[in-house]
């Protein structure tokens, strides 16, 4: 009796043990877990809407900064998430896109609101005042600057070209460089949607 019941309580045991052991995600891109900023933001969505980080608990949420008049990275990076979402499938549904425009003086709310939904519908385009734009971009450790053109309104901007993601917790996780296959995007999702 006494073999039995040692039997039965390792068996319990053991069959616990996966979820105190579970193996930790193994990323393809660069693990930031515990970065000590990139904590939250204020800003408004293409809708008009007020949004900080807390209304997308409970999805995946990919951050990118970028402007509508960027020629190469940021129609590039869109794209390259509208694949990624593809390849999700069904899982797409819990993973939020997020456009933060570094230039909010050409790219107003209705500019955005054709912009960043051209790629999928789902994404959503975040601005605010050049004070708001400056505040997250420090949060965030993003660098930008204005690089003049031939006319005022003709300028580009240099600026940081990679993604933040975010758990369904709201935590940051994972920094995607700029040109990032986007198969490894979409391994990496699938480990924090696990």
């Amino acid at each position: 009796m006494k073999k039995l019941l040692t039997v039965l309580v390792m068996t319990v045991l053991l069959a616990g043990c996966d979820k105190v052991f579970h193996k930790a995600p193994s990323f393809e891109n660069t693990d930031v877990t515990g970065l000590e900023y990139g904590k939250d933001f204020s800003l408004l969505d293409h809708n008009g809407k007020p949004r900080t980080l807390a209304d997308f608990k409970g999805k995946v949420v990919v951050m990118f900064f970028g402007y509508t008049q960027c020629p190469d990275v940021c129609p590039t990076t869109m794209a390259e998430m509208t694949s990624v979402m593809k390849e999700l499938g069904p899982s797409a549904d819990k993973v939020q896109v997020l456009f933060v425009t570094l230039d909010p003086e050409r790219d107003t709310r209705e500019i955005l609101s054709q912009y960043v939904p051209a790629f999928d519908q789902r994404f959503l385009g975040l601005y605010g005042t050049p004070e708001q734009t400056a505040q997250v971009a420090k949060e965030f450790k993003v660098f930008y600057t204005k690089v003049p053109g031939s006319a005022a309104n003709t300028y580009t901007l240099d600026h940081f070209a990679g993604m933040y993601v975010f758990d369904q917790d709201g935590k940051i996780r994972l920094f995607v460089r700029n040109g990032q296959d986007p198969r490894t995007i979409v391994h990496d999702i699938r480990q924090l949607l696990s």
